[in-house]
């Protein structure tokens, strides 16, 4: 016989797919980051999409960092908002752009800025707290993609946000599951003035059909393994240090700083060759290709699990350093 749990959840949480365990797992989300409350949405594209799609109307004036994810831009284009794409991580570029746009001084108009906490292709991270004095100094309402970040920053892993102590400062932050916590489903934190809009005008809320009520229990069970992982958070970070020195010292083409590693060959073909090689040495890299990234940098990505051994990272530098050789 099935559980309640499992007969649940078979139309949006606005009828009949809500069910309790999910106020309780927004409950304990809203308590790790410090905020009012937060709302479960099905997956980080959908939740992004949804909030910036609802939240942002036309006239608005949105600057997005120009490596944000497609979900983002996705978001911005059903807005049909004015879209500003800075260049990446460029501080002064924002600021131009903020500067011009608050002399403008339009009423009944909103500004806001979007970017992600961790670069999921370029392996960097956001200098957050320069952009929250940006974004207060010219009125303007930060929101961050944490979804890199969630579970593999601050003392508790709540992310980056919270890590650099600008969770004030910050509308709305999302969060997906299927990484650190490897659980399905997204959330987005915040005012419970945002999350009331939110439920009542998102559609991606409205009309998508809810998660299991059995995933819920998913989450309440890695919700305190996760947070209480500061030694698994301090490996993440270490073998991630390991790894860009021993292919820094092997000669192997690398951006960024962060744990995600990608190593950018150019064209497409020689990412492809390179990524084949290091699978024929037993670990599982693959090529990232347009449209994911610009033409002409493609590259191939490691992303480090705390669980990685030292020898393992080592291996995998050598097979990188032997592929592009080769």
């Amino acid at each position: 016989m099935s559980s309640p749990l499992s007969r649940s959840g078979i139309a949006s949480r606005l009828l009949r797919g809500h069910h309790e365990i999910w106020e309780r797992v927004e409950a304990e989300l809203a308590a790790w980051h410090g905020c009012e409350t937060a709302l479960m949405m099905t997956s980080g594209y959908v939740a992004n999409e949804g909030l910036l799609a609802t939240i942002c109307e036309p006239g608005d004036w949105v600057a997005y960092d120009e490596l944000s994810h497609a979900c983002i831009a996705e978001g911005l284009r059903l807005a049909k908002c004015r879209r500003f794409s800075f260049r990446h991580n460029d501080l002064a570029h924002l600021e131009d752009a903020l500067k011009a746009e608050a002399a403008k001084a339009e009423p009944g108009r909103e500004r806001f800025v979007v970017t992600e906490s961790v670069f999921s292709m370029d392996g960097d991270a956001a200098p957050l707290r320069e952009i929250a004095n940006l974004c207060t100094r010219y009125g303007a309402s930060l929101i961050v993609d944490e979804a890199h970040s969630t579970g593999c920053y601050g003392d508790t892993g709540s992310g980056c946000v919270d890590a650099a102590g600008v969770r004030d400062r910050v509308l709305a932050s999302v969060h997906t599951g299927g990484k650190a916590l490897g659980v399905p489903g997204a959330y987005v934190v915040g005012s419970t003035l945002l999350k009331e809009y939110l439920t009542n005008r998102c559609r991606h809320l409205i009309f998508t059909t809810a998660l299991p009520p059995e995933c819920g229990r998913w989450w309440l069970e890695m919700l305190p393994k996760v947070q209480a992982d500061s030694a698994g958070r301090e490996a993440l970070h270490t073998g991630a240090k390991l790894l860009r020195r021993e292919l820094a010292a092997a000669g192997v083409p690398i951006i960024g700083t962060e744990f995600v590693v990608p190593v950018v060959m150019g064209e497409d073909g020689a990412a492809v060759r390179v990524a084949e090689r290091v699978r024929e040495r037993g670990f599982d890299v693959r090529a990232i290709r347009p449209p994911s990234v610009p033409p002409g940098t493609c590259r191939g990505r490691e992303s480090v699990h705390a669980g990685h051994e030292p020898d393992v990272l080592r291996a995998v530098a050598a097979a990188f350093a032997e592929a592009v050789r080769a």
